[in-house]
């Protein structure tokens, strides 16, 4: 049984005697380094480069579900590759814009303690 897995799986068209199995796994190092990153500081995160992380992701999930054969490997790791640019894009969001915000509503409290000393 195990060995008729294996061979069905070797066999496959889209099997690792095909770039479209070692594509796809290659790429997995680039989701893997953005997970990485996770614990960079959010300063550091560069917009241009998450969001095209983030588009190449949702590309290639679709393409990789309309091509022949479907691509399993390939969907997986687009999906990811998304999800990983998705999340870095809204920790540099929240970093530049809500920081500023926090920043404004504490300015405003200590104003608004100082004029009650007084």
């Amino acid at each position: 049984m195990a060995a008729s897995k294996l061979q069905s799986f070797w066999n496959h068209p889209a099997g690792p005697k095909t770039i479209f199995f070692w594509a796809p796994t290659v790429k997995w190092g680039i989701s893997i380094a953005n997970v990485v990153d996770f614990s960079e500081p959010a300063e550091r995160i560069s917009y241009p480069q998450q969001v095209a992380l983030m588009c190449t992701g949702l590309i290639y999930s679709r393409f990789s579900m309309v091509i022949t054969p479907k691509n399993w490997n390939l969907f997986g790791n687009s999906i990811f590759m998304a999800g990983t640019g998705l999340y870095q894009v809204t920790r540099k969001i929240r970093h530049d814009y809500m920081a500023e915000l926090t920043e404004a509503k504490e300015q405003s409290q200590k104003s608004l303690r100082s004029q009650d000393l007084h």
